[in-house]
Parts: structure tokens; sequence; C-alpha cells
């Protein structure tokens, strides 16, 4: 007779059993890798930040450079005059024939003109000295201008070496800029060409005669001749390079050229 069959295990097979199934596994979770969205952001930010600065410097250097001008016949309404190097010093008076002077004898001492900002009217000999010196001698007619407009001007030429500032009594304009043979008369302080003037001609070495002379002289600074006062030493003063005619009366030289007002 037949013997009825097992399984090894000794249980009879059945509904439910496992046998010759695997065990089951629970579902994974893949988990996405979230994007440093603040990172980014942050980034983002910078970079634009970055290109909004720049930007600005361009802008800002482009609106500077503007006016700017590189000769001196791009200066509208420059006079020109022709004085000669190697001036006379000299300790009398000179009747200039400009007003104010750009040039011609001038006394041995030289008015600072180191940035200088001085609030009486310099005596007008040493100031043609430091324009033999490189100097933009800038000046003003006292009545004329508001002291808003006076700080403008003082502004340009405040701790700008090869620069002064001083009234001008009776000064025909409101302001005028002298460098060595070189003047401009303007009515406001607003307007772009002081600046054009006063960048152009500051210690230009093309044109003022004495190139490398010194625009320091602190005695003078702080204690300034003024229009009308004798000849007085202060400070430190050199020779003229060549001969002229000795200035007993008027001196002067006829403009050179004008440019279109």
């Amino acid at each position: 007779m037949a013997k009825d069959r097992t399984p090894a295990s000794g249980k009879p097979a059945g509904k439910g059993s496992t046998a010759g199934k695997g065990r089951t596994r629970p579902p994974v979770n893949v988990v996405t890798p979230q994007r440093p969205w603040g990172l980014i952001a942050a980034a983002i930010a910078v970079a634009v930040f970055a290109a909004a600065v720049l930007t600005y410097a361009v802008v800002k250097v482009n609106a500077a450079n503007a006016d700017k001008v590189t000769s001196a016949d791009q200066i509208q309404g420059l006079a020109t005059f022709d004085y000669a190097a190697g001036q006379d010093h000299v300790t009398t008076p000179v009747q200039y024939k400009e007003s104010p002077p750009v040039g011609g004898p001038h006394d041995p001492n030289w008015a600072d003109c180191t940035g200088s900002v001085y609030t009486v009217d310099i005596r007008h000999e040493n100031a043609v000295h430091g324009l033999e010196h490189g100097a933009v001698w800038i000046t003003y007619n006292p009545g004329q201008l508001s002291d808003a407009d006076v700080a403008k001007l003082a502004k340009l030429v405040d701790g700008q070496s090869g620069r002064m500032l001083s009234p001008y009594v009776g000064q025909d304009s409101a302001i005028s800029l002298q460098s060595w043979d070189h003047q401009l008369k303007v009515d406001s302080a607003d307007d772009k060409r002081i600046k054009q003037f006063a960048d152009f001609f500051t210690r230009n070495g093309d044109f003022y005669p004495e190139v490398g002379a010194s625009c320091e002289n602190p005695a003078f600074k702080q204690q300034p001749l003024v229009a009308g006062d004798a000849s007085t030493p202060v400070g430190p003063s050199d020779e003229p390079t060549t001969p002229t005619p000795a200035a007993g009366g008027a001196t002067g030289g006829a403009p050179a050229g004008t440019t279109a007002p």
C-alpha cells in the first residue's frame, strides 16, 4: 500500500503555507535631494549687487570725464598771452596790464600755492610768482559771490597742490582763473569751465616757465601779504632764469589769441 506523503517538516502542506516563498521586504522610501535654494538666492543677490556697483562706478567715471579737456583750445572763452620766461624779480609795485595778472615781473617770494585758500586779496606780485611755478590762481569778486559759491571754489582748491584761491577787489567778473599766459573769466561758480581750466593747467609742464619749482611757502600762507603792501621777504625765493627789461612802468603781454566764447 502506498504511504501518505508529508512534507519533511512533518507539517502537512496546505493553504497558507509559506513554503517555497521568499520573505517580503518593506517598501523603500526614495528621498529626492533638495536644492540649496537659500544659497542660490544669496549668490544671485550678490551678483546683482556687484553688477549694480560696477554699473554705478562706470556711470560716475563717464560723467567725470564727460567735460574733461585734453587741449587748451577746448576751453571756450580762454584768453592767451605771451610773457617770456625768466621775468625780473622786483621789490617795487608792478602795474600789470591784465587784471588779475597772468605773467610779468614779480616779487622774489612766491605766494604759497599748495592748495591755499586765502580770505584776503593777496599781494599780486607774489601771486604772479606762483603762476611762474605752475600754479592756477582762482580769484573772485567778493561782492558778486555768495558764501556758498566761495565754498564751491574752495573745495576745488583746498589741499590741491598747485592751486590757490583769493578774493580780488574790483575784479570785473565774478570769477577769474589765471595760469601763466592764460586767463578765463566766468560769471557763475557752477560753470563747468572752472574745473576744466583748473584740471588742465595745474602744474602742466607745457604751459609754465619753471617746471619743477616749488609751490611751498608756509610763511606766506600763515601771514600773507595783501595787495598794496610793500615787498617784504617772506619765506623762500629764487632767481629768474633769464634777464628781462626792468619793470618800472606798465608791463604786460598782448593777447596771443582767444577761443570762441
